[in-house]
């Protein structure tokens, strides 16, 4: 989703997102199909906050953007959106290892080596 269409949404009753909040779904828009930046990546990149903001950030408005790209650092699904993402990721051929069995079966995990994402090829100022 555009700024554009995030603003208007705002416009039709929802308050206006922080500035900082922007900047974060802007970085969650870039990463490529198939590709992850982990919370502290995008806090990284845009040289303000800390993982913590971020993942604030997008529990609170990730909704309207690929939040399944915006990632834990151990690759660990987050619980309650385990299928959703999982879904998304395998669509988009997102690098995934099968992680050990847990109480809930052999539930994958991000293969971070292959699948995270430096931001190569844009410009740092979303």
């Amino acid at each position: 989703m555009s700024r554009e269409s995030r603003e208007r949404e705002a416009d039709d009753g929802a308050d206006e997102l922080p500035e900082y909040a922007e900047r974060v779904l802007e970085v969650a828009e870039l990463i490529p199909s198939g590709r992850v930046m982990t919370y502290g990546d995008v806090a990284e990149w845009l040289e303000q906050g800390g993982p913590r903001q971020v993942g604030r950030v997008m529990a609170l408005y990730g909704g309207a953007v690929p939040w399944w790209r915006v990632v834990r650092a151990d690759g660990v699904l987050l619980p309650g959106n385990e299928l959703s993402a999982l879904e998304h990721y395998r669509e988009e051929g997102t690098p995934l290892r099968q992680a050990a069995r847990s109480s809930e079966g052999h539930v994958p995990r991000i293969d971070m080596a292959r699948a995270r994402w430096d931001g190569s090829g844009h410009d740092h100022t979303p």
